[in-house]
């Protein structure tokens, strides 16, 4: 069993019927979230023409005793500043959002299910790209 940070676009996905995120959702131990995550998908659904629903869609997938959120700390921050540091000598830069929830799947050593390919610019983390 894996332990998995499940970016915003994979809980999108995961929404929308991809198998393959499902299959990674149904297949962890343990599911995990951070602030960043959060607010990007607030944001989404607040945008959408179905907030209500999707936020209490969202709300019912964080009860499940597998998802955990996790904190941004000073710990996140150094990882960040590895990650940003990384992708600026590589010339790569990805959304800075995007460092962020690295850093976190850095700090915990979790993998990262995403569907963003750019994600796997970052050598210090595990990646597990889904197409969309």
């Amino acid at each position: 069993m894996s332990k998995t940070l499940l970016d915003t676009s994979a809980y999108s996905a995961f929404m929308n019927g991809n198998e393959s995120v499902k299959k990674w959702i149904q297949e962890s131990e343990e599911i995990y979230i951070n602030p960043i995550i959060i607010g990007e998908l607030k944001a989404g659904f607040k945008k959408g023409s179905k907030e209500e629903e999707n936020l209490d869609q969202f709300n019912r997938f964080i009860e499940s005793p597998r998802v955990n959120a996790i904190s941004i700390d000073e710990e996140t921050s150094e990882r960040y500043a590895i990650i940003l540091n990384t992708l600026r000598n590589s010339g790569k830069p990805i959304p800075t959002n995007d460092i962020w929830i690295a850093a976190c799947a850095m700090q915990h050593g979790l993998r990262l299910i995403t569907t963003d390919k750019h994600f796997n610019y970052i050598p210090q983390i595990i990646v597990a790209y889904i197409s969309n």
